[in-house]
Parts: structure tokens; C-alpha cells; sequence
């Protein structure tokens, strides 16, 4: 594995950065908030002038034809504004067809999923299959709410479904990160259309959405860190800046030592899905956990860093808290991952 970026590489970390940097700016993210949790405007941007959409869809369905490794550099980026996107539907949704649908399949929803419309995916293990028909609820869907299509599905395969059809129930929720509010969708007899291979789909679907919100957590936690430099510049206390203190300035190392290990376990993760090493399972849980664990960590140093201002619901530093913790609790916490990475090194022994 090389885990140099090459120039093309950072050439879209930087497009990336610029344009999150620019238009995700807290008034939008608030105000979406407030609505269906995306930010609409942001949304076709992304998709339709920026073109990130496709990152990682093939080039014969609208997509650039590149890898996870360069879909994490988006999303790490999208993460460090706190974008208001479902792009964890579009990443588990995109690569659930790419992998396991026909081509027929391929051909009808990638150009759509890279052209702005809204996805979402989820797997349970309560989902019955009668023929053509499907019965089961599928708990926690990020941006269930507001998807246009559906990619479900169980241990056996996996279906689309439309929003709309026949069977077809959503129920939105109220959620702690309110830029990505999940929803419950039920099927009561609802027709889906079968993807070709659905077990290797939904396999590219979990480690899809695992490279998303690893290189989110990743974005947020390095983006807690700079604005917490940044205050500590500014902020006086007793005639110097508050980063002058010893104690300050441990924190601070402690978040950066974080980040600099969950930095090379995201990457590790996405390389090793891109190459399909032998040690992609191992890295994608070790991605997943520590990830998730540092952006938790580093937002609530965040906060306690900024003092009493930290603690206020002007400062933006409660909805990186969130984020933050969402991300802890969804597509398996990190116990779970952790117990994964322990049985594959132990064995028996875990």
C-alpha cells in the first residue's frame, strides 16, 4: 500500500476542503437543522457543479472512477464543516449497486444517485421475504426522511424500493445530531426490485458507510483541534493567551497524537478496500472505532477547551458534539468493532 497521496489526490482534497470551507457555513447547517436536515442548495452543488457525487461510482455510469481512498478525502472534508448531506446514503447506496446490482440497475440509479437524488440504505435481520414481497422494519435510517430510493436488505440479499411505493411507511425521528436525523421505515407486502448479487451489495454497503463516517469523525476531530488552537491564540487570561498554559498545551498534543492515529487508520481502511487486501476487515473495524472514539474525545475537549462559551448554543461547538456521538453509536459501536478486531487477531482466545 502506498499512503502518499498522489498530486491528482490532493488536487481533490484541496477542491474539497475549498468548497466545504465556503459554503457549509454554520448559519446554513443551523437553518437546516430546523428543516429536513440537509442543506438543499449545498446538496446540488455538491452533486451537479462540483461533480463529487460520483467520486467513486464507475466512469460507464456518470461516476470518475476513482476509489475509497479519494471518496474518505470528501468526506473528511465534509465532516470538518459539519455538513448538513446525506452522503452516507449516497456512499452505501452508490457502492451496494456498483457491487451487487445488474446492469441494467447500474445503468437506471448511479447516473440518478450522481445527479442529487437522495438515498438511503439499511440491513435488518427482521426483514421476511414472501416471493416478491418484503415485510420488515428497518430501524435508524440516516436520512430516511428525505431519501428518494431505497436500498434494504437482510443477510440473503438486498432490494430497491422507491419512496412512495405501495407498502412503503416512513416515520421520521427527532435525533441528537439533527443534520442527519434518522427515520424508521416499514414494509408491509412492498415489491422491491432484487440487485443481482444483494449479499455482496450490502457487504459493499457496510464498508462504504464505515470509510464515510471513520473520514467524517476524522474531519471533525482535526477541525475541533484547529479552532481550538485558534481560540487559545486569542483568548487572554491573567495577561497571556490561554495557549500558553502547560496544562492548555497537553491537551491540545493529546488531541493531535489522536488524530494523527485515527488519520492513518482511516486511510489504512479505504486503501486496503480500494486494493481488496487480506487485512481489509481488520481495517475497516480498526477505522470505524478509533475514528469515532477520537472525534468524541477531541469534541469534548472542544468544549471544555472554550470555557463557558464552549457550553452555549451560539457556539458551534455542540453540533460537532453530536456529530460526533451519532457517529459513535451508528453502523456498530465501537465495542462491537473492537471485539471484531480481537477475535481476528486472538482467535478463540478473545
Amino acid at each position: 500500500m502506498e499512503f502518499v497521496f498522489t498530486d491528482e489526490q490532493q488536487m481533490i482534497g484541496e477542491t474539497a476542503k475549498a468548497f466545504f470551507v465556503e459554503n457549509a457555513t454554520s448559519e446554513r447547517t443551523r437553518k437546516a437543522m430546523a428543516g429536513n436536515g440537509i442543506d438543499a442548495d449545498l446538496w446540488t452543488a455538491f452533486c451537479t457543479e462540483l461533480g463529487l457525487s460520483g467520486i467513486a461510482m464507475p466512469e460507464a455510469h456518470g461516476g470518475a472512477g476513482l476509489g475509497q481512498v479519494e471518496f474518505a478525502m470528501v468526506a473528511e472534508h465534509a465532516g470538518a464543516q459539519v455538513a448538513a448531506l446525506p452522503l452516507l446514503g449516497l456512499a452505501m447506496a452508490s457502492q451496494a449497486l456498483s457491487a451487487g446490482g445488474s446492469d441494467a440497475q447500474k445503468a437506471k440509479w448511479l447516473p440518478e444517485l450522481a445527479g442529487g437524488k437522495i438515498a438511503a440504505c439499511a440491513g435488518t435481520d427482521s426483514l421476511t421475504v414472501d416471493g416478491n414481497k418484503l415485510t420488515g422494519t428497518f430501524e435508524f435510517v440516516a436520512h430516511g426522511g428525505a431519501a428518494d430510493v431505497f436500498v434494504l436488505g437482510n443477510a440473503t440479499g438486498a432490494w430497491i424500493l422507491e419512496r412512495g411505493a405501495a407498502g412503503v411507511t416512513i416515520s421520521s425521528h427527532v435525533s441528537m445530531d439533527q443534520t442527519r436525523p434518522f427515520a424508521t421505515v416499514s414494509l408491509d407486502a412492498a415489491v422491491g426490485d432484487p440487485l443481482a448479487d444483494g449479499v455482496k451489495a450490502m457487504q459493499a454497503a457496510r464498508e462504504a458507510g464505515w470509510i464515510c463516517v471513520a473520514a467524517e469523525a476524522l474531519g471533525g476531530a482535526q477541525e475541533t483541534l484547529d479552532r481550538t488552537v485558534a481560540y487559545a491564540k486569542d483568548r487572554v487570561q491573567f495577561g497571556r493567551a490561554i495557549g500558553s498554559f502547560q496544562a492548555y498545551k497537553h491537551r491540545l498534543a493529546d488531541m493531535m497524537i489522536e488524530i494523527e492515529q485515527a488519520r492513518s487508520a482511516v486511510y489504512w481502511a479505504a486503501c486496503a478496500v480500494d486494493e481488496q487486501a487480506a487485512d481489509v476487515a481488520l481495517a475497516l473495524h480498526a477505522a470505524k472505532s478509533f475514528a469515532a472514539d477520537t472525534f468524541f474525545k477531541c469534541a469534548g475537549d472542544m468544549i471544555q477547551l472554550h470555557g463557558g462559551i464552549g457550553f452555549t448554543w451560539e457556539h458551534d461547538a455542540h453540533l460537532f458534539f453530536k456529530r460526533a456521538r451519532a457517529i459513535q453509536s451508528m453502523l456498530g459501536h465501537g465495542n462491537w468493532h473492537r471485539e471484531q478486531v480481537a477475535t481476528m487477531i486472538l482467535g478463540e482466545a478473545a
